[in-house]
Protein backbone atom coordinates (compact mmCIF):
# COMPACT_ATOMS: atom_id res chain seq x y z
CA UNK A 1 0.00 0.00 0.00
CA UNK A 2 2.81 2.40 0.92
CA UNK A 3 4.80 1.80 -2.25
CA UNK A 4 1.70 1.86 -4.47
CA UNK A 5 0.69 5.23 -3.03
CA UNK A 6 4.17 6.66 -3.50
CA UNK A 7 4.23 5.42 -7.10
CA UNK A 8 0.86 7.00 -7.86
CA UNK A 9 1.98 10.28 -6.32
CA UNK A 10 5.26 10.28 -8.18
CA UNK A 11 3.59 9.71 -11.54
CA UNK A 12 0.73 12.22 -11.13
CA UNK A 13 0.86 14.97 -13.73
CA UNK A 14 0.52 18.34 -12.04
CA UNK A 15 0.77 21.77 -13.61
CA UNK A 16 1.08 23.79 -10.40
CA UNK A 17 3.17 22.37 -7.58
CA UNK A 18 4.64 23.93 -4.47
CA UNK A 19 7.11 22.49 -1.98
CA UNK A 20 7.14 23.26 1.73
CA UNK A 21 9.15 22.29 4.82
CA UNK A 22 7.45 21.87 8.17
CA UNK A 23 7.68 20.32 11.63
CA UNK A 24 4.93 18.48 13.51
CA UNK A 25 4.79 17.47 17.15
CA UNK A 26 2.19 14.97 18.32
CA UNK A 27 1.07 13.13 21.45
CA UNK A 28 -1.09 10.01 21.01
CA UNK A 29 -2.69 8.77 24.23
CA UNK A 30 -4.89 5.88 25.35
CA UNK A 31 -6.27 5.71 28.90
CA UNK A 32 -7.93 2.47 30.01
CA UNK A 33 -11.14 2.48 32.05
CA UNK A 34 -10.79 -0.27 34.64
CA UNK A 35 -13.09 -3.30 34.62
CA UNK A 36 -14.66 -2.32 31.28
CA UNK A 37 -13.98 -2.80 27.58
CA UNK A 38 -13.72 0.98 27.23
CA UNK A 39 -10.79 3.37 27.02
CA UNK A 40 -10.30 7.05 26.27
CA UNK A 41 -8.46 8.21 23.16
CA UNK A 42 -6.75 11.61 22.98
CA UNK A 43 -4.28 12.97 20.49
CA UNK A 44 -2.94 16.52 20.47
CA UNK A 45 -0.86 17.96 17.63
CA UNK A 46 0.82 21.20 16.56
CA UNK A 47 2.16 21.87 13.06
CA UNK A 48 4.25 24.70 11.66
CA UNK A 49 3.87 26.72 8.48
CA UNK A 50 6.38 26.52 5.64
CA UNK A 51 9.98 26.97 6.81
CA UNK A 52 8.85 27.01 10.45
CA UNK A 53 7.78 30.67 10.44
CA UNK A 54 4.60 30.27 12.52
CA UNK A 55 2.15 27.70 13.80
CA UNK A 56 -0.10 26.46 11.00
CA UNK A 57 -2.40 23.99 12.73
CA UNK A 58 -3.46 22.98 16.23
CA UNK A 59 -5.46 19.77 16.63
CA UNK A 60 -7.21 18.22 19.63
CA UNK A 61 -8.97 14.88 19.02
CA UNK A 62 -10.66 13.05 21.93
CA UNK A 63 -12.62 9.83 21.51
CA UNK A 64 -14.13 6.84 23.28
CA UNK A 65 -12.80 3.37 22.41
CA UNK A 66 -14.62 0.05 22.65
CA UNK A 67 -12.39 -3.03 22.62
CA UNK A 68 -14.26 -5.87 20.91
CA UNK A 69 -11.19 -8.08 21.18
CA UNK A 70 -7.59 -7.59 22.13
CA UNK A 71 -6.78 -6.74 18.51
CA UNK A 72 -10.01 -4.97 17.44
CA UNK A 73 -11.03 -1.50 18.61
CA UNK A 74 -13.85 0.80 17.50
CA UNK A 75 -13.84 4.52 18.31
CA UNK A 76 -16.18 7.48 18.06
CA UNK A 77 -14.89 10.96 18.72
CA UNK A 78 -14.76 14.68 18.15
CA UNK A 79 -11.96 16.75 16.67
CA UNK A 80 -11.18 20.45 16.88
CA UNK A 81 -8.75 21.84 14.31
CA UNK A 82 -7.53 25.43 14.30
CA UNK A 83 -5.81 26.24 11.00
CA UNK A 84 -4.13 29.34 9.68
CA UNK A 85 -6.17 30.51 6.66
CA UNK A 86 -5.42 33.29 4.16
CA UNK A 87 -7.87 35.22 1.96
CA UNK A 88 -7.19 38.47 0.10
CA UNK A 89 -3.82 38.82 1.89
CA UNK A 90 -5.54 38.57 5.28
CA UNK A 91 -4.69 35.74 7.67
CA UNK A 92 -6.47 34.31 10.71
CA UNK A 93 -6.89 31.05 12.60
CA UNK A 94 -10.26 29.51 11.72
CA UNK A 95 -11.76 26.42 13.29
CA UNK A 96 -12.92 23.13 11.84
CA UNK A 97 -15.06 20.72 13.84
CA UNK A 98 -15.07 16.98 13.13
CA UNK A 99 -17.10 14.00 14.16
CA UNK A 100 -15.22 10.80 13.44
CA UNK A 101 -15.59 7.05 13.63
CA UNK A 102 -12.86 4.46 13.21
CA UNK A 103 -12.10 0.76 13.43
CA UNK A 104 -8.63 -0.63 14.15
CA UNK A 105 -7.38 -4.16 13.49
CA UNK A 106 -3.97 -5.27 14.79
CA UNK A 107 -2.02 -8.40 13.88
CA UNK A 108 1.56 -9.63 13.56
CA UNK A 109 3.61 -10.28 10.45
CA UNK A 110 6.28 -12.55 11.92
CA UNK A 111 7.68 -10.39 14.78
CA UNK A 112 6.36 -7.09 13.34
CA UNK A 113 3.09 -5.69 14.77
CA UNK A 114 0.86 -4.31 12.01
CA UNK A 115 -2.02 -1.89 12.45
CA UNK A 116 -4.85 -1.19 9.99
CA UNK A 117 -7.02 1.83 10.77
CA UNK A 118 -10.20 2.75 8.89
CA UNK A 119 -11.57 6.21 9.73
CA UNK A 120 -14.54 8.24 8.48
CA UNK A 121 -14.77 11.97 9.23
CA UNK A 122 -17.67 14.38 9.05
CA UNK A 123 -15.88 17.72 8.62
CA UNK A 124 -17.53 21.04 9.45
CA UNK A 125 -15.11 23.48 7.81
CA UNK A 126 -15.21 27.18 8.66
CA UNK A 127 -16.16 29.40 5.73
CA UNK A 128 -13.71 32.37 5.57
CA UNK A 129 -15.06 35.87 4.81
CA UNK A 130 -13.55 39.35 4.94
CA UNK A 131 -15.33 41.77 7.29
CA UNK A 132 -13.97 45.25 8.10
CA UNK A 133 -10.58 44.27 6.72
CA UNK A 134 -10.41 41.22 8.99
CA UNK A 135 -10.68 37.55 8.13
CA UNK A 136 -13.56 35.92 9.98
CA UNK A 137 -15.59 32.72 9.93
CA UNK A 138 -19.11 32.81 8.49
CA UNK A 139 -20.63 29.47 9.46
CA UNK A 140 -19.45 25.98 8.49
CA UNK A 141 -19.79 23.75 5.44
CA UNK A 142 -20.04 19.96 5.73
CA UNK A 143 -17.95 17.50 3.78
CA UNK A 144 -16.87 13.90 4.40
CA UNK A 145 -13.57 12.05 4.23
CA UNK A 146 -12.36 8.43 4.44
CA UNK A 147 -8.88 7.59 5.71
CA UNK A 148 -6.96 4.30 5.56
CA UNK A 149 -3.86 4.04 7.74
CA UNK A 150 -1.29 1.22 7.72
CA UNK A 151 1.59 1.08 10.21
CA UNK A 152 4.29 -1.41 11.08
CA UNK A 153 6.68 -1.24 14.04
CA UNK A 154 9.94 -3.13 13.60
CA UNK A 155 11.73 -4.02 16.89
CA UNK A 156 15.47 -3.97 16.30
CA UNK A 157 15.76 -6.89 18.72
CA UNK A 158 13.65 -9.07 16.42
CA UNK A 159 11.50 -10.14 19.37
CA UNK A 160 7.76 -10.59 18.93
CA UNK A 161 7.03 -9.84 22.60
CA UNK A 162 8.64 -6.40 22.35
CA UNK A 163 8.39 -4.35 25.57
CA UNK A 164 11.53 -2.20 25.59
CA UNK A 165 14.24 -1.01 23.21
CA UNK A 166 14.80 0.73 19.87
CA UNK A 167 12.53 0.24 16.87
CA UNK A 168 11.79 1.46 13.37
CA UNK A 169 8.35 2.50 12.15
CA UNK A 170 6.93 2.58 8.64
CA UNK A 171 3.45 3.86 7.86
CA UNK A 172 1.22 5.28 5.15
CA UNK A 173 -2.18 6.97 5.18
CA UNK A 174 -4.37 7.83 2.21
CA UNK A 175 -7.23 10.38 2.44
CA UNK A 176 -10.27 10.25 0.14
CA UNK A 177 -13.05 12.85 -0.03
CA UNK A 178 -16.67 11.91 -0.63
CA UNK A 179 -19.99 13.81 -0.54
CA UNK A 180 -19.89 17.57 -1.11
CA UNK A 181 -16.28 17.57 -2.28
CA UNK A 182 -16.63 21.12 -3.67
CA UNK A 183 -16.13 22.32 -0.09
CA UNK A 184 -12.52 21.10 -0.34
CA UNK A 185 -10.72 20.40 -3.63
CA UNK A 186 -13.58 19.02 -5.74
CA UNK A 187 -11.89 15.61 -6.05
CA UNK A 188 -11.99 12.18 -4.45
CA UNK A 189 -8.25 12.15 -3.74
CA UNK A 190 -7.33 14.52 -0.93
CA UNK A 191 -3.82 13.66 0.23
CA UNK A 192 -1.31 10.98 1.16
CA UNK A 193 1.14 10.78 4.05
CA UNK A 194 4.12 8.41 3.95
CA UNK A 195 6.27 8.19 7.09
CA UNK A 196 9.52 6.58 8.22
CA UNK A 197 10.77 6.90 11.81
CA UNK A 198 13.07 5.53 14.47
CA UNK A 199 12.11 5.44 18.12
CA UNK A 200 12.60 3.95 21.53
CA UNK A 201 10.11 2.01 23.65
CA UNK A 202 10.80 2.90 27.28
CA UNK A 203 8.11 0.56 28.60
CA UNK A 204 4.78 -1.00 27.64
CA UNK A 205 3.27 2.39 28.44
CA UNK A 206 5.48 4.84 26.52
CA UNK A 207 7.17 5.20 23.11
CA UNK A 208 9.01 8.19 21.66
CA UNK A 209 9.92 8.47 17.98
CA UNK A 210 11.20 10.94 15.40
CA UNK A 211 10.91 10.63 11.66
CA UNK A 212 10.38 12.02 8.20
CA UNK A 213 6.87 12.41 6.79
CA UNK A 214 6.12 13.16 3.14
CA UNK A 215 2.72 14.82 2.78
CA UNK A 216 1.34 15.06 -0.76
CA UNK A 217 -1.81 17.24 -0.95
CA UNK A 218 -4.15 17.65 -3.90
CA UNK A 219 -5.53 21.17 -4.25
CA UNK A 220 -8.15 22.72 -6.50
CA UNK A 221 -7.80 21.97 -10.23
CA UNK A 222 -4.18 20.97 -10.95
CA UNK A 223 -2.59 22.46 -7.84
CA UNK A 224 -0.56 20.10 -5.65
CA UNK A 225 1.54 20.69 -2.54
CA UNK A 226 4.45 18.58 -1.34
CA UNK A 227 5.36 19.03 2.33
CA UNK A 228 8.55 17.59 3.84
CA UNK A 229 7.90 17.15 7.55
CA UNK A 230 10.14 16.42 10.53
CA UNK A 231 7.86 14.83 13.14
CA UNK A 232 8.35 14.13 16.84
CA UNK A 233 5.71 11.85 18.36
CA UNK A 234 5.03 10.34 21.76
CA UNK A 235 2.72 7.38 22.48
CA UNK A 236 1.20 6.89 25.94
CA UNK A 237 -0.77 3.75 26.88
CA UNK A 238 -2.14 3.72 30.43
Amino acid sequence: MLFISIFIIGTTAAKAQSTQFSSWIASFNTFSIKNTKLSVHLDVQARSTDEWREFQTFLVRPGLNYHFRKNMVATVGYGWVGSRRTLQDLTAYLSEHRIWEQFIVNHHLDFIPIQHRFRVEQRFIGNPVVNNNELEKDGHELTHRFRYFLRGVIPFSGEKSFTKGPFGALQNEVFLNFANTDVVNGKAFDQNRAYLAVGYRFSRQFDLEMGYLYNYISGINNAYTKIHVLQLAGYVRL
